[in-house]
């Protein structure tokens, strides 16, 4: 999905399901693109990204490839261009989440599955933007840049009572 002259941005968002289809209950991956392409738009953000489902094994091999920890998480992001070129289309990122994840922790996370996956479609995005949560400050201001773009254009409307961004611990 495209959004062209919104706000004077440019995106484009492809969403794919690379989970094992016979196991895996269907995505509305149009959903998920219009989502990650709103968000983006909201974000000043022009150029390309895609977000892939991925199975909870594959999910663990990446986590454990990439940032070096044992087990599945719920998402994963790998921001891509740095510093764009003049002309050149922006590759802004992947964002990978594992619904089977999602899906075990949003009963005591996001409140629902659907919720949860919205969540982690806009964390990945903002990862991929350059927000972080290392440090509190940091983890204060992506948390309410996440619920404003999942008020704005999951919900359009405030938050339902169940929803928490936290983990607990």
């Amino acid at each position: 999905m495209s959004a062209e002259n919104l706000r004077g941005s440019s995106v484009s968002v492809v969403c794919s399901d690379a989970r094992e289809a016979e196991t895996a209950p269907a995505l509305d991956l149009p959903r998920w693109e219009h989502l990650a392409s709103t968000a983006l738009v909201a974000e000043g953000a022009v150029g390309e990204l895609t977000a892939t489902f991925i199975d909870r094994d594959e999910m663990t091999r990446l986590n454990e490839e990439h940032m070096a920890q044992m087990g599945p998480t719920d998402v994963l992001s790998f921001p891509l261009d740095d510093d764009p070129l003049p002309g050149v289309p922006t590759l802004l990122g992947d964002v990978v989440i594992s619904p089977s994840v999602a899906a075990t922790q949003a009963p005591e996370h996001a409140g629902t599955v659907d919720d949860e996956i919205a969540l982690l479609v806009v964390h990945g995005i903002l990862h991929v933007l350059g927000h972080d949560h290392a440090e509190p400050d940091e983890t204060a201001a992506m948390q309410a840049r996440e619920r404003t773009l999942l008020e704005e254009h999951h919900w359009t409307g405030p938050a339902p009572a169940g929803f928490r961004q936290t983990h607990d611990v």
